[in-house]
């Protein structure tokens, strides 16, 4: 490293880089917004119950119903950056036309699992219908429900996504584990 951190005055100098967000993804800033009011929602539970002695029930249902929509619009992230659990190794000890073979199946069977997630959650909403309500708040059920389903359904985008990622560029991360799926 040449840069040098203590200047001449003995003060310690650092200058950042800029911040680019241009590549962060619309579930990216949903889930941000979401975990936000999530924050909010625990601080009011926290000053409800420590200071004013008075605590709001409803905080912690709903609290609980937020971490589901930062977990389920937040896995489509992971999705996009195609960073889901893999196998390196075998991939790398294994013959390159079994291992295409074998990454194309992964797209595959991981986008019908997006669509059978998206069907089953849809069937689930419309046999629910608005009977089911939430326990305090007096919300139907399939609010919390139809923040699932839109992870889902950004989940199998963001997986149809990939997969032509890989199917152009004719090789998958898995094959190709120093690859990222920004790598064109």
């Amino acid at each position: 490293m040449s840069e040098k951190l203590l200047g001449d005055d003995g003060e310690f100098h650092v200058t950042d880089e800029a911040v680019d967000l241009s590549g962060t993804t619309v579930e990216a800033w949903a889930a941000l917004g979401i975990f936000w009011a999530l924050g909010l929602t625990v601080l009011y539970q926290f000053v409800t119950r420590y200071v004013l002695n008075d605590s709001a029930a409803w905080t912690e249902e709903i609290a609980r119903y937020l971490l589901i929509g930062v977990v389920f619009i937040g896995a489509s992230i992971g999705v996009a950056k195609n960073n889901h659990i893999q196998v390196d190794f075998f991939y790398r000890h294994m013959p390159t036309r079994m291992g295409k073979a074998l990454g194309i199946a992964v797209d595959v069977l991981r986008t019908l699992f997006f669509v059978a997630a998206v069907v089953m959650t849809v069937q689930m909403m419309i046999k629910i219908g608005n009977n089911a309500a939430m326990t305090i708040v007096d919300l139907p059920m399939n609010i919390v429900y139809g923040v699932c389903l839109l992870g889902f359904v950004a989940m199998l985008a963001r997986s149809l996504q990939v997969s032509w990622v890989h199917w152009q560029r004719g090789y998958c991360v898995l094959e190709r584990p120093e690859s990222t799926i920004q790598d064109r």
